[in-house]
Formats: C-alpha cells, sequence, structure tokens
C-alpha cells in the first residue's frame, strides 16, 4: 500500500479508536480527507466477488458500475429513456430475434487493450457459460453454453450480433443488456488469467479487467475497497484520483467520522440520526428513492412454512406500520407487492395489516395452534438487524419462536443461494429498469430441483410454480404495452397472497454527505450510484 493510502487508512483507524475510548463528538477533527480522494463509510460485507458475471448483490453492483461498462444504458433521472453505452447505436431485425450493435470506437480498457466487438461477443458467452447467480438474465433468451457462440458473435472489429430465440419485446432485451452480468471485460487480459477452463473467474473475484472510470486497486472482504481513477477513461477521467471505501457496520461511528471530516460520506446512519446533522453546515442529507424492497422468505423446503396458511399468518406478524414509523424512518415506504413504485404494471395496494389474532387462526388451521419454532438468518447490520429483532417480537404474539442467526452479508447470501435457510430477511434490486427483473424472480421457477439452472428467488425458497412461471415467460413477448401491464399486475396480485415472499418496503437510501463533496449521482438502483463525477471544494 502506498504512502497515500497508509496516511488516509490512519486516519480513519486513529477515528475509530476515539470512539472506543469515548471521547466526545466535540473533540477537534483528526485529519481532512485529500482533496482529490473520496472517502467513505458503508456497510459492503455482502460482497462475494468483484467477477461481474457473477456479481448478485446490492454493494458488488455498486463496484461494478464504477470499474465496468455495458453495452446500453438508461437515463438515471428517467429510466424509460435508453441510452448508447459501448454500442454507439443498434438495429433489430424485422423479425425481432437479431440484434446488431455498433461498437463505439477509441474505447480502451485498463490494460490499454483496445475494446473491440469480440470483448462483448467474449463477455456475454463467458457469463452464459460460468453460468453463475445472474446468468439467467442472458440465458432466458435462449443462449446455453453449447449454442451461444453461435448465437452471440463479432462479425467484425466494431459489429456485434446477438440472436434471440424468439422475438421479445425490444426494450425488454435492451434493458437486460444494462445488467451488470452484461458488463464487457478485457477478453484478452481475463484469457490470459484462465487456470483449468475457469474463464479468470478465479481471477476476477479480486482483480479487474474493465473500461469504467476506476479501475480496481484493493479489496479486503468486509473491511476495505479501494479504486483508482482511469485517467484514459473515454469520457474523461474523474476528478477524484481514489475512492476509499471502509465497511464499518456501526452507524454511530459512521456519524463520528463524517463530522469530524475523517470520511466525506456515511451510508447507512439511523432515522434519529438525521436531524441532528439537518442543523449541521458542514453534512447534507440526500433522499435517492431506490427500486430496492425489503422482504422475508419462507424456505419451502421447510414442511411447517410450505402450508399456505403458514405464509398468510406471516403476512400478518409483521408490524409495517410500527416499523415504518421508527426504524425505517425515512429509509423507506410501506410497499407490499413485488415491482418497486414507477415500474410498468406496479401495484400499490397494502391489503396486509399487523394482526395477531388473524394469524393465530390461520395457524390453527394449519395445525399449529401453539404457534412454531424456525431461524431467521440476518444480515448483522442496521436496520436489517433492528427489523428482525422486530419481527422477533411481533410474530411471538402469535406464539411463533424466531430464533435470530445474525452472520455477515457473505455468509447469509452464500446460504440462502444454497436454499439452506428456513427464513431470510434481505433486499432485492432490479437487475434493469424493466418489470420482468422482478417477475422472474419473485413468480418464476422453471426447474426446482436442487441443480435448477434458473436460481431466482423462487427458486432459493423452492417454491414450484410451473403455471405461474408460463405467465411470467409470456409477459414478455406481449408487445402490447398495457396487455403487459395486466398482466404483471396479475402476477403481483397472485405473489402477494400466497407466496413464500413476505414484502415489506421500498428504500429510500439517504447518505450523509460533507458539503465541500459535490456530483456523486445516486440513481434509482445501486449500480446507478456513479462517483465519477465527484469532486471536491
Amino acid at each position: 500500500m502506498d504512502k497515500f493510502a497508509r496516511n488516509l487508512m490512519g486516519a480513519a483507524f486513529v477515528a475509530l479508536a476515539v470512539v472506543g475510548t469515548g471521547v466526545g463528538a466535540g473533540t477537534q477533527a483528526l485529519a481532512d480527507t485529500p482533496k482529490d480522494a473520496l472517502v467513505m463509510a458503508w456497510q459492503f460485507d455482502d460482497i462475494i466477488s468483484l467477477d461481474p458475471a457473477e456479481i448478485f448483490e446490492l454493494s458488488g453492483a455498486e463496484y461494478g458500475a464504477q470499474v465496468y461498462e455495458r453495452l446500453i444504458s438508461y437515463d438515471v433521472n428517467d429510466v424509460s429513456k435508453i441510452l448508447p453505452g459501448l454500442a454507439e447505436s443498434w438495429e433489430v431485425s424485422d423479425d425481432g430475434k437479431t440484434y446488431t450493435f455498433k461498437i463505439r470506437d477509441g474505447v480502451e480498457f485498463h490494460s490499454g487493450n483496445a475494446l473491440a466487438a469480440e470483448d462483448a461477443a467474449y463477455s456475454l458467452r463467458r457469463a452464459v457459460k460460468l453460468n453463475k447467480s445472474p446468468a439467467f438474465i442472458l440465458t432466458q433468451f435462449g443462449f446455453t453454453k453449447d449454442n451461444v457462440d453461435q448465437k452471440v458473435r463479432a462479425t467484425d472489429a466494431r459489429t456485434l450480433v446477438m440472436e434471440t430465440d424468439q422475438a421479445y419485446a425490444p426494450t425488454f432485451v435492451l434493458y437486460c443488456l444494462t445488467a451488470g452480468v452484461a458488463s464487457i471485460v478485457d477478453s484478452k487480459l481475463v484469457q490470459q488469467n484462465e487456470k483449468d477452463g475457469d474463464f479468470g473467474t478465479n481471477w476476477l473475484k479480486t482483480n479487474s479487467a474493465g473500461s469504467g472510470p476506476f479501475k480496481l486497486r484493493q479489496w479486503k472482504a468486509s473491511e476495505m475497497l479501494m479504486l483508482d481513477a482511469y485517467p484514459g477513461y473515454w469520457q474523461g477521467g474523474p476528478a477524484m484520483k481514489r475512492v476509499i471505501i471502509r465497511h464499518i457496520p456501526e452507524p454511530a461511528t459512521q456519524r463520528l467520522l463524517l463530522e469530524k471530516g475523517d470520511v466525506d460520506v456515511a451510508r447507512n446512519l439511523k432515522p434519529e440520526q438525521f436531524e441532528p446533522l439537518r442543523a449541521s453546515k458542514d453534512i447534507r442529507l440526500v433522499e435517492a428513492p431506490k427500486g430496492t424492497l425489503w422482504y422475508i422468505s419462507l424456505n419451502q423446503k421447510n414442511e411447517i412454512l410450505a402450508k399456505p396458511e403458514v405464509r398468510k399468518a406471516m403476512r400478518h406478524l409483521v408490524d409495517y406500520d410500527a416499523m415504518r414509523g421508527s426504524i425505517m424512518n425515512g429509509l423507506g415506504t410501506v410497499h407490499q407487492a413485488f415491482l418497486p413504485k414507477g415500474f410498468l404494471g406496479a401495484v400499490e395496494d397494502k391489503p396486509f395489516k399487523y394482526d395477531p389474532a388473524k394469524a393465530r387462526e390461520l395457524l390453527a388451521a394449519a395445525g399449529y395452534p401453539d404457534g412454531f419454532t424456525v431461524t431467521m438468518d440476518v444480515r448483522n447490520t442496521s436496520p436489517t438487524m433492528d427489523m428482525a429483532q422486530t419481527i422477533q417480537a411481533s410474530a411471538a404474539a402469535a406464539g411463533v419462536k424466531i430464533e435470530l442467526l445474525p452472520m455477515d452479508g457473505k455468509q447469509a447470501l452464500t446460504k440462502y443461494r444454497a436454499r439452506n435457510q428456513d427464513i431470510y430477511i434481505g433486499q432485492w434490486g432490479p437487475d434493469y429498469q424493466d418489470p420482468h427483473t422482478n417477475a422472474e424472480t419473485f413468480a418464476s421457477n422453471p426447474n426446482n430441483a436442487d441443480d435448477g439452472a434458473s436460481k431466482t428467488l423462487a427458486w432459493r425458497n423452492a417454491w414450484d410454480i410451473p403455471e405461474l412461471t408460463k405467465k411470467t415467460a409470456s409477459a414478455v413477448l406481449e408487445r402490447d404495452a398495457s396487455k403487459r401491464a395486466e398482466t404483471y399486475r396479475e402476477l403481483q396480485k397472485t405473489v402477494m397472497e400466497d407466496s413464500p415472499f413476505v414484502i415489506m418496503f421500498q428504500q429510500v437510501e439517504v447518505p450523509a454527505v460533507r458539503t465541500n463533496v459535490e456530483g456523486l449521482v445516486w440513481g434509482p438502483s445501486f449500480d446507478t450510484n456513479l462517483y465519477r463525477l465527484a469532486t471536491k471544494k
């Protein structure tokens, strides 16, 4: 680690020591951050890998957006506007099945290698063949490890051709290409680091091969993430020469570091910390509505949780209003459907209220008049742990005893993706700005076997739904927007009434930022939180 980084990291560690010794917030600031560096306090213990073909968690998605680019983009202020990315233009064939992209000239990867159509073809083929968690975003177009080399190909240095198996709504296909799994990697560099046919994924877990405004300098899981600016970025190098993100799980510590000037941004403050900061001349609060949902899910491998009456009872054992007014005050709004507000066909009904008496009736009908005992996997951060404790208390009123199993985000997600949980509490953010992104994961499970290829949230919870899966798949073939919206409304109401998902809130992100920092973009999803335009006065 160079001297610049050591000095910066040292300031944060000293500030943490101050917290531990109980020195008051009025103590003189220890060290302002450098003018050409952005320092952030954040909870990012959910990162499992830095390979864009594997990234499928919120913090990882935000990292990927700084380092990698995609063929297609969209306006973060109006997501209905699809924009060019690494593809400067595209055409769709008359039969709606062939997409031809013209790749932008003059773009270089961080390695200095020129970006060409073959890099784009390799990246999409690589994601399909690796078949990690987010691969279904691409494989839903009929791509398999056996046919993707023919279906996705570079016909010359600047032309990429992609052939889908059916004529989908074109906007749906394009929005899918804005997802992180469609990030373009430096094919030459990645192939140089392949071992035993792994497509370089073991190397990319802790290295980068992108063309974005930043490149990875260092990642220490649940500790630190450091990015360096790439001066040769085709849209102009960032003003911040470095971004350092510290994993600081405690909101109180984040606030102290922010007030003392040891970090520029604090990402996980609690609602009770907002009001004192509103009076500060040095700090401003930003409200950034997100499409991210907070939910709990019930693994259908558990025979108790698989009973329809139990699933319905759990909807009445969450005190939505109490949490909205306390834990989630300013951080989220009550939302009970799988499509976030603002998406095509989104339902805003809120049919469920906290009602332990009704829950007891349903439990008795299921054969559990005295309740039952179950475990809940919980990421040991705020507000997740606070929400879990509140649900634990509210469920106890109907005899449901929930044992909380605190763990870091990586552990919780790994267990969840292996279908080894009872109840999981967490967040889900859309992968792209089309309603199918959430419909597919909450209402589709093509193969419920443990080795099923499409690892949606329905699959993670072993919810076997062949008819609902067919209905979800049909929606992306409908080109009439009003008919398509109606299908999504029907799907949401079905999932609301009878599914293993208890959807509770739609998130509002509230970063606290020092007033000398400008230009940070807080978009509608975590992969549209962008650092490139950040400056300091």
